[in-house]
């Protein structure tokens, strides 16, 4: 992590990266035990803690929630989803159609959070060229 508040943007996106490629993992093991009886399937949850950090009432504007963002508490977590339902008599609660939709949307978000954190650096690399 870097430590300038120039970098706070990148660190927010870093973060978020991480809890995607963890969700990414979460869904394809999700996918890998479709069979596997009693299995419960696992998800992350991310936004929402990054949701409440960045709009911290304490803070006039993003801009500041941002820079002052506790990066300890911007981590996904994994839980058990439903952990009591089961459409399945093998009490396996996958339903491998809506993971293979929802591996492909984390997907896309991760490719568009990179996408973001490199046009970051890139703004980094043109303010340094103009000095």
């Amino acid at each position: 992590m870097l430590t300038s508040d120039a970098f706070s943007y990148v660190n927010i996106l870093d973060r978020t990266l991480d809890a995607s490629w963890k969700r990414q993992t979460a869904i394809a093991n999700n996918i890998a035990n479709v069979d596997t009886p009693g299995y419960k399937r696992q998800d992350v949850t991310f936004s929402n803690i990054l949701k409440d950090e960045i709009e911290d009432i304490r803070f006039k504007n993003r801009d500041q929630a941002i820079r002052h963002a506790d990066m300890d508490d911007l981590e996904g977590e994994v839980y058990t989803d439903a952990e009591n339902f089961s459409y399945r008599i093998d009490k396996n609660n996958v339903d491998i159609d809506t993971e293979n939709v929802e591996l492909a949307s984390e997907q896309l978000k991760y490719q568009a959070i990179s996408t973001a954190t490199s046009a970051e650096f890139q703004r980094f690399k043109t303010a340094a060229s103009i000095q």
